[in-house]
């Protein structure tokens, strides 16, 4: 089984919380578009930086959200 897309993580990681796309931007202080567009694999390259409020906005540290 091929191992999940970081956007796939992310989506999971927002849902299991009872997030919306709109309230994990407003908590990791990005836009709404572009959380879509990390969940559709549409952003190959997220910065570390990113990564890491977008994490800390599901509950998560950086590294479980990578692996």
């Amino acid at each position: 089984m091929p191992p999940r897309s970081i956007g796939r993580r992310i989506r999971e990681a927002r849902l299991a919380r009872g997030l919306t796309q709109e309230a994990l931007a407003r908590k990791a202080g990005i836009s709404r578009i572009y959380v879509l567009k990390l969940e559709a694999g549409e952003r190959k390259a997220p910065s570390l930086a990113v990564l890491e409020r977008v994490a800390r906005a599901v509950g998560l540290k950086l590294v479980d959200l990578l692996t």
